[in-house]
């Protein structure tokens, strides 16, 4: 018999995110990628950036899935108000890089979870995550070759926390797993609270 159970989707093209997910079990049935302008609003604090993109991916999707779960999530760089790009090239990275060498920063995460409709309305759940990270001062040396690696290309402040640039991280504190991607107890925590529960996974404790 086919299973009425509602499905998880998720709303995002990150296969980071994707992986995230099934690193814990909790593996979308879809994944819908969004267009969106992901461009910040004048004035717009990194914070609520993360926050509009992920309900705005979410709110891209979920209409037309009335009876399942809608993950929405973004990713946000920020020195102080400074909001970073996601590098295209390899002179955003390079600016990116540059700005981060011997500074703090913070990593911001969006989740938006949209829960299926129930008496006309779809309950949803916003959170945000806050990771604060500590690069070393890179040399021209280090910067040249993590350049040369291409693991930059697309990542929101130039950089992939999964890959080489883990060597520049001294000190990291908050979710690793929000640097990456996606906070994945924020996104259990929402899921659950939602009433989401996959047929192999974390199960709620009693």
């Amino acid at each position: 018999m086919k299973s009425t159970l509602p499905r998880l989707i998720l709303a995002s093209a990150s296969p980071r995110r994707l992986d995230l997910l099934r690193q814990i079990r909790y593996t979308p049935d879809l994944v819908i990628p969004t267009a969106i302008d992901e461009a910040p609003q004048p004035r717009e604090m990194p914070q609520a950036l993360a926050l509009r993109l992920a309900r705005a991916k979410a709110m891209a999707v979920a209409p037309d899935y009335p009876k399942d779960f809608v993950l929405g999530a973004d990713t946000v760089v920020a020195c102080g108000r400074r909001i970073l790009p996601k590098a295209e090239t390899e002179e955003e990275a390079r600016q990116c890089l540059s700005l981060l060498s011997g500074r703090r920063h913070r990593v911001y995460g969006g989740i938006c979870v949209i829960a299926p409709i129930k008496e006309g309305i779809a309950p949803h759940v916003q959170r945000l995550a806050r990771s604060d990270v500590l690069f070393k001062r890179l040399s021209t040396t280090e910067m040249a070759t993590y350049l040369a690696t291409g693991e930059w290309h697309g990542k929101a402040g130039g950089y992939a926390i999964q890959g080489m640039a883990a060597a520049f991280v001294k000190r990291l504190a908050g979710s690793y797993s929000n640097v990456v991607g996606l906070s994945l107890y924020d996104v259990v925590s929402v899921l659950q609270g939602l009433g989401y529960a996959p047929a192999l996974g974390l199960q709620a404790s009693s």
